[in-house]
């Protein structure tokens, strides 16, 4: 069997960083319906995510998902890749964020049985490598959400 081919990676975020935002992002779908993040922002120090919302969510929702992604984190699941033709994961995934020039393989990023997606970043082996989350802050504007958030 041929090696597949996949794209370059030209981000050189944190991977505990970028692991941690799969978490989180899993953890907005699962408790708001929203889709993933519209657009992220992943560095070592603090990062950020946004999300479109129909309201801003309350202090005590933002705490829920603190703390859900620290559980999530606690529970020491691994982080596996898997590679996987794209006409197979347009079934599982939503593929309209991925490039145009991406390549027939994707690879797959699982955060055990709590979140998979197509990606390409750099991340843990395992979440327990991840630290504590912290919503930093956050701000709501005509239907964005964005939350600021770091690692310690």
């Amino acid at each position: 069997m041929e090696k597949p081919i996949l794209n370059s990676h030209n981000k050189s975020e944190n991977p505990q960083m970028h692991t941690a935002e799969h978490i989180l992002n899993q953890t907005m779908v699962r408790t708001f319906g929203c889709t993933r993040s519209v657009n992220a922002h992943i560095e070592k120090k603090k990062s950020k995510c946004d999300y479109l919302l129909s309201s801003c969510p309350t202090e005590e929702q933002l705490q829920e998902v603190e703390n859900k992604v620290n559980e999530i984190i606690a529970m020491n699941l691994e982080v596996t890749e898997e590679l996987m033709p794209s006409e197979l994961a347009q079934k599982e995934f939503d593929l309209s964020r991925l490039p145009d020039d991406a390549t027939d393989t994707l690879r797959i990023i699982r955060v055990g049985d709590y979140d998979a997606c197509p990606c390409i970043g750099m991340h843990v082996k395992n979440t327990s490598e991840i630290g504590t989350f912290k919503i930093i802050s956050h701000d709501y504007s005509e239907g964005k959400l964005r939350l600021r958030f770091k690692l310690a």
